[in-house]
């Protein structure tokens, strides 16, 4: 249920979420939107409106979305004037997220940002933090479909980062191809490269 009371509650849900998945450096402004989302829901459907709170790591995105039954009351960005005391939770929303959007769904609409986690989803301290941050990047242009609800989020997430992964490798595959290049030769230099950079790590 939508409450304003309730927002400090959901942020602080949140906020542990995010601590788990090693995402504290996105906490702040994560909290920011959830709250502004949760207070439109508020304002514009009404107190107690019945609405789900979801967030889910996608590839290198993390999402959230707030679900509501009222899909008439679309949430728009406005330009407040600078004495105004409302009319700033999208602004504020689209100011410190990558993107958002709304999606009508039926009998309801799902209200979404999404911000880059790829950096903070790997180890600071990894040796290899480069290439895992080059990757995310690349996994980044695959990797454009949201887990659609907290129940799917895990197995569906993982599922849909190896397929984007998988795509990755068939376009470089073609690449060599195109260009006259054995695919195959590719492949076992990458794998002989790779096994030599895990033996290298320190366990």
């Amino acid at each position: 249920m939508a409450h304003a009371d309730q927002v400090r509650v959901v942020r602080q849900a949140l906020r542990l979420q995010l601590g788990s998945w090693g995402l504290d450096g996105l906490a702040h402004a994560a909290e920011i939107c959830v709250g502004e989302l949760v207070a439109n829901v508020v304002k514009h459907v009404g107190t107690g409106t019945p609405s789900t709170l979801v967030v889910s790591l996608c590839g290198p995105r993390l999402r959230i979305e707030i679900h509501d039954p009222d899909a008439r009351a679309l949430p728009t960005l406005v330009a407040p004037s600078l004495d105004a005391e409302a009319g700033r939770g999208m602004t504020m929303v689209d100011a410190v997220s990558e993107r958002w959007g709304v999606e009508l769904a039926g009998d309801h609409k799902v209200t979404w940002c999404e911000f880059r986690a790829g950096v903070d989803c790997v180890e600071a301290s990894h040796p290899l933090t480069p290439r895992l941050t080059r990757a995310a990047d690349v996994l980044s242009l695959y990797s454009d479909s949201p887990v659609p609800n907290q129940a799917a989020q895990g197995r569906l997430a993982a599922a849909l980062e190896e397929e984007a992964a998988i795509s990755v490798i068939i376009d470089l595959l073609h690449w060599f191809r195109a260009r006259g290049r054995d695919a195959d030769d590719a492949l076992d230099q990458a794998q002989s490269r790779f096994d030599a950079q895990c033996e290298a790590q320190p366990s």
